[in-house]
């Protein structure tokens, strides 16, 4: 087995690509060792110390890093125990954990806009953002707010803060009139 790695924008996290699928759709996000009861996978990466967060995409594996650790003295250890699980058989999430799909429901008077900044975040959004090693989701608009999580690579990224607001910001009041802002929210 062969794993690929490519920076991302946060020098904190790396994309580890193992070259097969590691959650066929959705993501899923480990901010913490502690959040990853769920995922065999996740809790092999967290057995590497230094290791700060974990998160999954379709193919990637993105991992963030504390500040005190150097990748060169991690790295190793992350490859192994990323070869490890999948030489192992074990499932990458436990049980009946499902990946979150970042939708939250939304009805009401504002429902149709919703479903825009829903279809402008999965076509557009969300693939560039995967690209980097992390991903974006939507939860919430009110009075032309719209408010995000940012997970992976994403979160705590030094440019997140130009990602929203200069970025998807920008694409979503083009697209949608009655957006006047986006803002990140912690989960």
């Amino acid at each position: 087995m062969f794993i690929q790695t490519e920076s991302t924008p946060n020098p904190a996290t790396l994309k580890f690509l193992p070259g097969q699928a590691v959650l066929g759709t959705g993501t899923a996000d480990f901010p913490s060792a502690d959040s990853s009861d769920a995922s065999p996978l996740a809790k092999r990466v967290f057995a590497v110390a230094g290791v700060t967060g974990v998160f999954f995409g379709g193919d990637f594996i993105t991992v963030t890093k504390g500040d005190d650790v150097e990748w060169d003295h991690i790295k190793p250890g992350i490859l192994g125990a990323i070869m490890e699980h999948f030489q192992s058989g074990d499932p990458v999430m436990a049980g009946d954990a499902t990946a979150a799909s970042g939708h939250a429901e939304h009805t009401g008077e504002d429902g149709e806009i919703v479903g825009q900044i829903k279809e402008l975040l999965d076509t557009r959004v969300r693939p560039a953002v995967a690209q980097d090693g992390g991903d974006i989701t939507f939860h919430g608009f009110d009075r032309g707010v719209v408010y995000l999580h940012m997970q992976g690579a994403c979160a705590g990224c030094p440019s997140s803060t130009l990602t929203l607001k200069m970025g998807i910001e920008n694409l979503l009041r083009h697209y949608i009139p009655e957006v006047t802002e986006v803002r990140p929210v912690a989960v």
